[in-house]
């Protein structure tokens, strides 16, 4: 890419594009509070009021399905860029790092003190200290299971009928139909699925 438009890009724009960005930019510090204060408001909310948390999800995220629930405490840094279809159980501690798009099929779940995050950074400490991140879409499919304290890392593709095991790190993607777990997660086994159509 030309040098000059780079420079020329607002920081949102290079997120948007893929490029490296500045996550310390004013409009990138605002999404994120944002996102804190919606997430202050929804982990306030009793546990036991489904509507309200269902209400508050509708508003904070860019698209919800039918029947989603996330228990206490959940932390996103952007909320706009998540989108989850029907049927969707987020366990306690669901963290979501959504400076890119996060997309999440139906019937899913999640279990409890996992972390889907988009973002990286540099390896160098010049670049670190100049505030730097990349960030890469996260895709999940439909009827996937995701074990407590699983790790997805930014730009994965998890394919449909997929059971990843507790404590996983998931770098690359997985195809459809299978048990991956370890770390990094590799795939154990072949799975049927039941439920084609």
């Amino acid at each position: 890419m030309n040098l000059y438009i780079y420079h020329a890009m607002t920081e949102l724009e290079k997120l948007n594009a893929g490029l490296p960005y500045c996550y310390a930019d004013a409009e990138m510090i605002a999404r994120k509070t944002r996102a804190i204060k919606w997430c202050e408001e929804y982990n306030t909310i009793d546990g036991t009021d489904y509507e309200a948390q269902y209400k508050c999800l509708q508003k904070m995220l860019g698209a919800v399905g039918e029947r989603v629930w996330i228990s206490k405490t959940f932390g996103c840094d952007c909320g706009k860029n998540i989108f989850i279809g029907d049927d969707f159980t987020g366990n306690f501690n669901l963290t979501i790092l959504d400076i890119r798009e996060v997309y999440i099929g139906n019937h899913v779940m999640i279990g409890p003190n996992t972390l889907i995050t988009t973002v990286g950074h540099p390896l160098s400490p010049k670049g670190r200290r100049e505030y730097i991140a990349e960030a890469k879409p996260v895709r999940i499919g439909n009827d996937v299971w995701i074990g407590g304290n699983v790790t997805i890392l930014p730009g994965v593709t998890i394919g449909n009928n997929v059971v990843i095991a507790a404590g996983a790190v998931v770098h690359e993607d997985i195809p459809d139909n299978c048990l991956v777990g370890g770390v990094p997660a590799y795939i154990i086994k072949d799975l049927p699925n039941d439920v084609e159509d």
